[in-house]
């Protein structure tokens, strides 16, 4: 990997992680174009999607610092210092909760299935392709679905609990973990704004663990090369992440998902094509 490659995949990867259209989809067929992934070492290939991935957290906490602050203030106010009864705690304690509980499931079935989603399973870019769009899908379903009356202080823990085993599916490759997070929170009846606030909160813990866990473990086969070209696309990554952020939280303001909806069936169906005419190996 050369520093113009490293660039590249820094902007997919800020671009397609905070939108609803899978980072690890578009990181994979980028990296097959580049010819980036080995077959002998798929980790190390899952292992810098992951350890990048902290640029995106980066660009999520500089953007909603403020309001992860406050959870943290109110949480400890309120739950260690206070005592103060759920129903009676703040909405930045209890989204603290909510964030507790929704990160549970990605949190057990990661450690369950975590050499699965390593292995082979995760570059096989036919399973890619067919994940876009059969999470387009259901993603058009709860947008037809859901009721979109409800705004953050309307969460409750089972919304919480319904939204974090969605953000779990995100775990498989071309599913998105926004994409899945929205999608859970629209069948819950959020309105689309605040389903993309919530689930950029709610990616913190799991993404944040995730990052720092896998890049440890990428310290064994990481020398200068490397480290220069994770740096690189790590903080490329960061800055398109912010940028991406700021664009969904207006879009989705005044407009439905529908947009990335076509986007994932029209880059699912040229995946599936792409392999079929042996234009990329799966």
């Amino acid at each position: 990997m050369n520093i113009l490659e490293a660039i590249i995949l820094g902007i997919i990867q800020g671009v397609t992680e905070l939108l609803p259209i899978s980072s690890t989809g578009h990181l994979t067929v980028a990296g097959k174009l580049m010819n980036l992934i080995s077959n002998n070492k798929p980790q190390e290939w899952t292992a810098f999607m992951a350890v990048i991935q902290l640029g995106t957290m980066a660009s999520i906490i500089i953007y909603f610092w403020k309001d992860l602050i406050n959870i943290l203030i109110y949480f400890w106010k309120e739950n260690v210092k206070s005592r103060t009864k759920f129903n009676s705690q703040s909405l930045q304690s209890r989204t603290g909760w909510f964030i507790i509980v929704g990160t549970i499931p990605v949190v057990m079935i990661g450690l369950l299935f975590k050499k699965v989603i390593e292995g082979a399973f995760t570059k096989e870019l036919y399973v890619i392709g067919i994940n876009l769009i059969v999470f387009a899908i259901i993603l058009a379903a709860a947008e037809k679905i859901g009721k979109r009356k409800k705004t953050e202080k309307d969460i409750s823990l089972p919304d919480s609990l319904f939204i974090g085993i969605a953000q779990a599916f995100a775990l498989i490759p071309g599913a998105s973990r926004s994409g899945t997070t929205i999608t859970g929170a629209l069948f819950c009846g959020l309105q689309r704004e605040d389903a993309a606030r919530f689930s950029f909160l709610l990616s913190v813990p799991a993404v944040l663990a995730s990052g720092l866990l896998e890049f440890y473990e990428s310290l064994t086969w990481l020398n200068n090369t490397m480290w220069i070209n994770l740096i690189v696309s790590t903080v490329t990554a960061g800055i398109c992440g912010y940028i991406a952020i700021d664009f969904l939280l207006k879009y989705l303001r005044n407009h439905s998902t529908f947009l990335f909806i076509y986007y994932r069936i029209i880059a699912g169906v040229l995946i599936l094509l792409l392999i079929w005419y042996n234009f990329i190996q799966f």
